[in-house]
């Protein structure tokens, strides 16, 4: 049962676009994440206050738990090692590989890595795609890496269109959502990296974390995240 929302408004980032979960539609702020965040308030009697995160690196947006300026974190954000020394994260909510898309008429043969050779492959600043990238490049399966700005996704997206980069690696449904209006791209196949994506919040809340373990473990028993799932595709 929700609890009565009498706390402060619980300030959450998330960096805009990522569909499925962070997407904005003439003004509005929804998703998958967004409604999953508004979810889990609402169980824990907590207002949600997004807020959008405009850094060109994704990893920056940690800074703002660390020095108050928001609560949370949620923003299809991988749970990782290095993550894990700046912030707490909660129990993991969803699991994914990486997609790999190229160019549907110039990039036929493009199945696996193996057919990457001479590519260059664009990604976005701080995120777990440049993994997959930097060992695809230290294998010598790339030609290199193009880092784009993470709110340059659609940039990116039209020089893979003109051919200026060979393919983009991005979080497998987030690739497939932002493709799916561009004809001339495709999912040409996915890493099974296994990513699991968790809420983060500063290393001292560790309460804050607690209340969202349990209403994580909530919404699972109660089959809103599958709801959620089927909703928006992911």
């Amino acid at each position: 049962m929700a609890l009565g929302t009498t706390a402060r408004p619980l300030i959450v980032a998330s960096a805009y676009p990522d569909p499925p979960f962070d997407v904005e539609d003439a003004g509005s702020l929804s998703g998958f994440d967004v409604e999953l965040m508004r979810a889990i308030c609402a169980r824990i009697g907590r207002a949600m206050e997004p807020v959008r995160y405009t850094g060109s690196d994704f990893n920056g947006i940690f800074g703002g738990l660390q020095d108050g300026r928001y609560d949370a974190v949620i923003s299809g954000t991988t749970i990782t090692p290095e993550r894990v020394e700046l912030v707490l994260f909660s129990e993991p909510y969803l699991e994914f590989g990486q997609g790999v898309a190229v160019a549907t008429n110039s990039a036929p043969q493009v199945r696996s890595s193996a057919d990457l050779s001479g590519f260059v492959v664009g990604i976005q600043k701080g995120n777990t795609s440049d993994i997959v990238a930097r060992k695809l490049l230290s294998e010598r399966a790339i030609e290199s890496i193009a880092y784009y700005a993470y709110d340059d996704i659609g940039r990116a997206l039209d020089d893979l269109e003109s051919g200026s980069i060979g393919a983009i690696i991005k979080l497998a449904p987030v690739l497939r959502h932002l493709i799916a209006a561009r004809p001339k791209l495709r999912l040409a196949f996915e890493v099974d990296t296994h990513e699991r994506l968790g809420i983060a919040v500063a290393k001292t809340a560790e309460a804050l974390c607690e209340q969202i373990d349990g209403a994580l473990r909530d919404l699972a028993a109660d089959g809103t995240i599958a709801a959620l799932r089927a909703r928006w595709d992911c």
